[in-house]
């Protein structure tokens, strides 16, 4: 969870009491129908989280006025913003690509949005550079975007949101563009800007990292629409569609529950030390998994079933195996370890689960 500063940030009215967004977002194109709610409070940083053509980037648009609603409301610090026009709106917005002016300078690019709400421009240019300090790019305030490394773009980029003081805060995959090196150190940073905005601030990613470290609740979309929301940590040990599973990287099942056991509704029967009753998931790591060429006559474990290799992948400094058979899992193991058991698709093995290594918990 982001911890937020007592201090009172740009855009911030000192004595006000705004109450943050309140929208249903609805939008119908036929083939596509995005139908989601959010609630945001101030100095709170939603992470809108799915699959590719799960509608995140519709919701965002929406939010900031440029896809119109078919049906709902959006509400922002109680005032209705349905029908006003996008540019007019508290919004700032970071998008994926940045879209800064290549013919303005840095400092140029930040002033724009004080110089289209009215300020002159050198009131504009002074709270850029009040911005520009605060992103420690101060040195860059002469330069054009071309002369700009990947992560000073994206720190200009919110800067420029920023500085017409938004209301809501709308990012659009901000790390994306970045390289590897890169994205670590502009996720601590942008991390720290987020932990200081004190208004509403959503995010849209498809990357998980991002997702647990800038966010402090997650709402996940599939299909337009919300199948899972919750703090990081919660979601992360509770998926309960078959993406946020993957997300996460647990394997998840459901079945029906009698004490310590599951009867899974495409597979076997699963032992478990939770005591429950009626319909649950059951969820463990790949890592909990252990691979046999033969019956594990002496293993420990509960559960154990044969399988067939499907695949093989490098996952991290691991070997991941996707594994068929009487329960279709996801098994980590090491190189050694692959090779030693001469794993290759098509093999038959025997896997392993102890009941303590699975979770169980209601739908």
């Amino acid at each position: 969870m982001i911890e937020k500063t007592q201090a009172t940030a740009p855009g911030i009215r000192p004595g006000t009491a705004p109450d943050g967004l309140d929208a249903r977002l609805v939008v119908d194109r036929g083939v596509f129908r995005l139908d989601v709610s959010l609630t945001v409070a101030p100095g709170e940083v939603v992470a809108l989280l799915g699959p590719n053509g799960a509608g995140k980037t519709t919701a965002l648009r929406a939010l900031a006025g440029l896809t119109p609603l078919t049906d709902g409301h959006l509400r922002l610090d109680g005032t209705a913003l349905e029908r006003t026009p996008p540019e007019s709106r508290p919004v700032g917005v970071v998008f994926q690509d940045y879209l800064l002016f290549p013919h303005l300078t840095a400092l140029d690019n930040v002033a724009f949005g004080p110089r289209c709400q009215g300020a002159s421009k050198a009131v504009a240019r002074a709270r850029a550079a009040a911005w520009l300090e605060r992103m420690g790019l101060a040195a860059h305030a002469g330069a054009k975007p071309r002369k700009l490394s990947g992560g000073q773009a994206q720190r200009v980029a919110l800067a420029r949101a920023l500085a017409t003081h938004p209301r809501l805060l709308l990012l659009d995959e901000p790390l994306a563009a970045l390289d590897a090196r890169t994205r670590l150190e502009v996720r601590a940073q942008l991390r720290r800007h987020l932990a200081e905005f004190e208004a509403v601030a959503v995010l849209v990613t498809h990357d998980p990292l991002d997702a647990m470290v800038l966010a402090d609740r997650l709402v996940v979309v599939e299909h337009g629409e919300v199948v899972q929301e919750g703090a990081p940590s919660h979601i992360a040990r509770h998926p309960r569609t078959d993406y946020i599973a993957q997300l996460v990287g647990l394997n998840l099942y459901r079945g029906e529950a009698d004490g310590h056991t599951v009867r899974l509704e495409a597979g076997p029967a699963l032992t478990t030390t939770d005591d429950l009753s009626g319909p649950v998931f059951v969820a463990f790591p790949p890592s909990a998994v252990t691979l046999y060429r033969e019956p594990p006559a002496g293993s420990s474990a509960r559960n154990h079933w044969r399988c067939e290799v499907a695949g093989l992948e490098t996952h991290g400094d691991q070997i991941r195996a996707d594994l068929s058979g009487e329960l279709p899992l996801a098994a980590d193991l090491t190189t050694v370890a692959a090779a030693e058991l001469d794993l290759h698709p098509g093999a038959e093995v025997w896997a392993a689960v102890k009941a303590a290594q699975t979770h169980a918990y209601p739908v």
